[in-house]
């Protein structure tokens, strides 16, 4: 089989700042900024990585969602426990240095964790968990 990452989803509750973080400051190619009846769907991904990127969508829209499961999904988000993504990079001080000047909501500075990886973390504007690995 050949099989690969093609799209992960993570919800957002404001374009505009969703924009701003994943182009502005992790530096993510726009691919599509889709808008239909007043909210937004929006792809983004790492330049030179064409087949794998990250859909940012309003869960408000998702029509087999009840009212009560979206205050759920909302409270969640507020909280930073709804959704999360690994990403990585080569240079992970030198991300962590970007990332602080784009004033991201930092959780973690980069840190030697016990499993062997070294990694930070920090939420984007809808409060979804990114923590990235550095990789060799």
């Amino acid at each position: 089989m050949d099989i690969t990452i093609y799209q992960a989803f993570l919800p957002h509750d404001d374009h505009e700042a969703s924009l701003a973080f994943y182009r502005d400051t992790l530096g993510f190619e726009v691919r599509n900024d889709v808008e239909y009846g007043g909210l937004h769907w929006l792809t983004v991904g790492p330049a030179g990585q064409p087949g794998t990127s990250i859909v940012l969508h309003p869960p408000a829209a998702d029509p087999g969602v009840t009212d009560e499961e979206r205050r759920t999904i909302t409270e969640m988000m507020a909280k930073g426990t709804y959704a999360s993504i690994n990403l990585a990079t080569k240079d992970l001080d030198g991300t962590f240095e970007r990332l602080q000047a784009g004033d991201a909501d930092v959780v973690q500075e980069p840190t030697q964790q016990p499993w062997g990886v070294r990694d930070c973390a920090l939420r984007d504007p809808a409060g979804n968990m990114i923590r990235i690995f550095e990789v060799q």
